[in-house]
């Protein structure tokens, strides 16, 4: 789910923004961010939510370094936008393995 808050800056020249609020399922848990509708998923990954393990390289979706899976489909996620993944299953290098037994990705 999507919905969106209108905010009014401070002063006469202020511009108004809008503020996406998006129900996101990363690794299996329910998350609620609130970003510009436009930030990439790998800012809100990595600064609201706090998964650290996917990484900025490139910036363009060449290197492959931010890549997480979108509803089982690799996806660049410094080229995609937050309310491109509202409702979706995303998952992250945190999320494949487990406590015990590490995922060859992650070994």
């Amino acid at each position: 789910m999507v919905g969106y808050v209108t905010r009014q800056g401070i002063g006469s020249g202020a511009r108004k923004r809008v503020i996406a609020v998006s129900d996101l399922t990363v690794n299996g848990q329910k998350k609620s961010v609130t970003s510009q509708p436009d930030t990439p998923l790998l800012w809100v990954l990595r600064e609201e939510i706090g998964f650290r393990g996917t990484k900025f390289g490139c910036g363009m979706g060449l290197c492959g370094a931010c890549t997480v899976h979108v509803d089982g489909v690799p996806t660049r996620s410094c080229q995609t936008a937050i309310a491109d993944v509202a409702g979706k299953a995303i998952t992250t290098i945190e999320g494949i393995g487990n406590a015990d037994t590490l995922h060859a990705v992650q070994q």
